[in-house]
């Protein structure tokens, strides 16, 4: 059978389901498990004859859309918050995963950016951080402690406002995405031009392994949580862009409550990024290397392993055919 065929055959069919899914008008979980099967039949197809096809994408989404509300549907041994974590995000995370990978893209190259303009601006630095906190930060390398603003305060008194302060960035990226994603990538680009005209700032002065050692303990974890709210961003700018098949106001509230999910999954990240913040990095000088370098590589794959490898996990051995 032709593609145009193909899709024809089933564009009525599918769009109908999509509106089910989307309204719920199901009259039990085995209706919906039943029209479940057919769609997964016409994925399994489109893939054998039309590899190159966009309805694979369109039928992938309209699948994984169908599975998570399969599994609203049944009876849950979890409860709701672990079945949120455990489950749900997993299943967006992979289904806007692209999302992702723009994300980390732009942050990563708005980052390199800020290391090159340093390198080729002196006066760049100050441009970006301020000429008090740079001075600050001469001031500390010259004592012997490069690190030492996060000693600054009390443990918990830091702990709280870091946590606070994050949390309330994570939430802008995520919402700013409301202006088709550009608010989001001005985030971004706050963030990674920051990041890395900040860390060319220690190479040039000979100590960026003590602001590694030390910074990142808390930095690994709060920088990709960071930039995992400006995907959750960029999936509400596409709600609001791309509406497909949808009325621009479903797909927008759709996207809305994808992207607030991942929001809220970050948050738990967020707070153990501020703990680390406030009662270990301040204690990174008196730290062995080996011990730094385990909590850095050991956050940093733990968040890695959450949002990059677990949702395949959970989306392929939930469903074989996506």
């Amino acid at each position: 059978m032709r593609e145009v065929a193909f899709i024809k055959q089933n564009k009525e069919k599918w769009l109908n389901f999509e509106k089910a899914i989307f309204n719920q008008r199901f009259k039990n979980p085995d209706e919906l498990a039943t029209l479940y099967i057919h769609l997964i039949n016409d994925l399994s197809y489109a893939k054998t004859y039309y590899p190159k096809s966009k309805v694979i994408t369109y039928l992938n989404q309209l699948a994984a859309r169908a599975f998570q509300r399969i599994y609203k549907t049944k009876r849950q041994e979890t409860n709701r918050f672990l079945y949120f974590f455990q489950i749900e995000v997993p299943m967006v995370v992979y289904q806007y995963r692209r999302y992702f990978a723009y994300a980390f893209i732009l942050f990563f190259s708005f980052a390199a950016i800020g290391a090159v303009s340093a390198a080729y601006d002196d006066t760049f630095v100050r441009l970006i951080l301020g000429d008090n906190y740079v001075n600050m930060t001469m001031e500390n390398i010259r004592n012997g402690d490069p690190v030492a603003v996060y000693k600054s305060g009390s443990n918990w008194g830091s702990f709280i406002g870091i946590t606070l302060n994050n949390i309330y960035v994570g939430i802008r990226a995520f919402v700013y995405g409301v202006f088709g994603g550009l608010g989001t990538g001005w985030i971004l680009l706050q963030n990674g031009i920051m990041l890395g005209a900040f860390q060319y700032m220690f190479h040039t002065e000979g100590v960026l392994w003590e602001s590694v050692r030390g910074i990142w303990i808390h930095g690994a974890m709060e920088i990709f949580a960071i930039v995992v709210t400006g995907a959750a961003g960029f999936i509400l700018g596409a709600g609001i862009l791309f509406p497909g098949t949808y009325s621009r106001k479903t797909s927008f509230k759709m996207a809305f409550k994808d992207g607030m999910k991942i929001l809220l999954s970050t948050f738990p990240f967020f707070v153990a990024a501020g703990f680390l913040e406030g009662f270990v990095t301040r204690y990174s000088n008196a730290m062995p290397d080996a011990l730094s370098i385990t909590i850095i590589l050991s956050t940093l794959a733990f968040i890695s392993f959450y949002y990059l490898v677990y949702p395949f996990m959970v989306t392929r051995k939930s469903n074989p055919h996506l």
